[in-house]
């Protein structure tokens, strides 16, 4: 890929084509989660390609290009659930996707896979977008406090403390605690 990242930063317009096939179902997979909803993420997805093109020549290198891109696809899920907040004022209620992690030939790990993942969107999906971005930028796509903080135009401790409470949350959602004390799932 490194090849197509400079054939793309010298103009090569079928570089960049084959760079959007190599990346665009991580970036669609991540703008998904970060909206909750297909249509957003499509036009999140068409924005984050955008600024990309027009900023590839900026593109220095210091990460590698696919974590570059996501961190502009944040930035545009971001700015896009800001402008929904102001202009819409519907609920966030269309399926989550979450990486297949199925075992393959085991019938009740499969089942006991689906059963969580089905509880793990559920509860992403109750949880407020500023929330839900941040848990999911640094637990889903392992971005550092830092990174979060920049693309999300927040501080490091803003981070820090959004996410504590996003895992505190998810937590509460999904291990009900029983009047006899243990976990109920």
């Amino acid at each position: 890929m490194p090849d197509l990242v400079d054939r793309a930063r010298l103009g090569d317009r079928g570089a960049f084509d084959a760079l959007v096939r190599i990346t665009y179902a991580g970036t669609y997979a991540l703008a998904f989660r970060l909206t909750g909803n297909d249509d957003d993420a499509r036009d999140v997805v068409q924005d984050a390609y955008l600024r990309a093109y027009r900023g590839l020549r900026r593109f220095r290198g210091d990460a590698r290009f696919t974590t570059w891109l996501y961190r502009i696809t944040a930035n545009c899920a971001s700015t896009h659930l800001g402008r929904r907040r102001r202009h819409r004022h519907e609920s966030i209620d269309d399926e989550l996707m979450v990486a297949d992690l199925e075992p393959a030939n085991d019938p009740v790990g499969r089942a006991e896979s689906a059963d969580l993942r089905n509880r793990v969107q559920e509860a992403l999906r109750m949880l407020p977008p500023r929330l839900r971005s941040v848990v999911v930028l640094r637990d889903i796509y392992d971005m550092s406090h830092e990174a979060i903080a920049s693309e999300l135009g927040i501080s490091v401790s803003a981070a820090k403390v959004r996410l504590h409470r996003a895992r505190r949350k998810l937590n509460e959602i999904l291990f009900v605690r029983t009047e006899e004390g243990r976990d109920e799932r």
